[in-house]
């Protein structure tokens, strides 16, 4: 299955400024990024870059330099438009060929495993969606070139008005790894808790932990940010 991850990095992650300055935030962008493509890969997915312009990826310390960068020599479409027109462009592929079904992934899913996008690859209904906390859409397969995706406001339930408008069946995929989008510095914790890839790698080579003092929840702590 083609897998298309939309990736930008012109100042990404913005609400992660309260922990992070614009080049750790760059770093740590594409540090998740490489963890998706990984994961997308071992799910058995074929990855595909969208991005809205050259790619330049930093020189990361916490790639060894025996291993090959997942992101060397990978597809990718260039498109300048924001999100939804783009990753729209990319589903008008379908019904050409032999294309008769296409992934789209978000690339600040830092959690997500390969037994987790198995799980949505192999869903069934016209549309399968992997809905984000609050609303949105982490990650979905599309297999009717008459769907298209609207990703403002409570994009999950605005995908599901958009595929019964069509006729469109839909299968909801509840899974806890795809609904962890990185956006906020609360999320990190998650990440830490959770993670087993480059982008806990790096948070912690950041000097960021787990911080269990507090009186309910876990937080993340970076003593020397």
């Amino acid at each position: 299955m083609r897998v298309i991850v939309p990736f930008t990095a012109r100042d990404p992650k913005t609400r992660l400024a309260p922990v992070l300055d614009a080049d750790e935030r760059r770093r740590f962008a594409f540090a998740m990024l490489r963890d998706v493509v990984d994961a997308v890969a071992a799910a058995g997915g074929t990855p595909e870059l969208l991005v809205p312009g050259p790619l330049a990826p930093p020189a990361d310390d916490l790639v060894d330099d025996s291993d090959a960068d997942p992101l060397d020599d990978l597809p990718r479409t260039v498109d300048e438009r924001p999100l939804t027109p783009a990753v729209n462009a990319a589903l008008s592929r379908l019904g050409d060929g032999d294309v008769g079904e296409l992934a789209v992934v978000m690339a600040d899913l830092a959690l997500a495993t390969p037994e987790a996008l198995a799980r949505l690859f192999g869903a069934g209904g016209d549309v399968a969606i992997a809905p984000g906390r609050g609303g949105g859409t982490n990650a979905l397969v599309v297999r009717d070139p008459d769907f298209r995706v609207d990703y403002h406001g409570t994009s999950y339930r605005d995908h599901r008005r958009i595929a019964a408008d069509a006729g469109l069946s839909v299968d909801a995929v509840d899974s806890m790894r795809l609904s962890t989008d990185v956006d906020e510095p609360d999320d990190l914790v998650e990440v830490l808790l959770h993670g087993d890839g480059r982008s806990a790698a790096w948070l912690r080579e950041a000097g960021f932990a787990v911080d269990t003092g507090g009186e309910s929840r876990v937080a993340v702590r970076r003593p020397d940010g």
